[in-house]
């Protein structure tokens, strides 16, 4: 893990154009703030959404092997990413080095997942925007 942080580290702080000071110091006085509220206004959509899909996933095979497994994975993925960010939300608050390492994690779980799926769009868009926006603010936590 040590490794690809370092690479990219590399690659999105040393070589990438860096964001100005201001605006790092706005993502990260804000950032859990926008966490929070999205998790609190979301939970209960998401909540309904995996209690749906938990019905409707056998339903999604009808649409063939693919469809249904993406559905799984999809699901398993992102509750993962959920709890991961959920924990991370008080640290984030402390600007705690631990609370990044949570978020970092979501993060590349999101990636993978986009992988398996084969969602090379989010991959590329998603997770390389994420990662380059962590990256650019990482120095402010501790």
């Amino acid at each position: 893990m040590k490794q690809l942080e370092d690479l990219l580290h590399e690659y999105l702080v040393k070589k990438a154009p860096a964001l100005p000071t201001n605006i790092k110091e706005t993502i990260v006085k804000f950032a859990p703030w926008a966490i929070l509220v999205i998790f609190i206004l979301t939970l209960p959509v998401i909540l309904f959404v995996f209690g749906l899909g938990a019905l409707m996933v056998p339903f999604s095979f009808m649409g063939g092997v693919t469809a249904g497994t993406n559905t799984v994975i999809t699901f398993v993925f992102s509750a993962v990413q959920m709890v991961l960010e959920a924990m991370a939300i008080p640290g984030l608050f402390k600007n705690s080095r631990n609370a990044w390492n949570l978020v970092y994690y979501a993060t590349l779980v999101g990636a993978v997942q986009y992988v398996v799926t084969f969602n090379l769009g989010g991959l590329l868009i998603g997770s390389l925007l994420s990662l380059y926006i962590l990256f650019q603010v990482r120095e402010h936590y501790k």
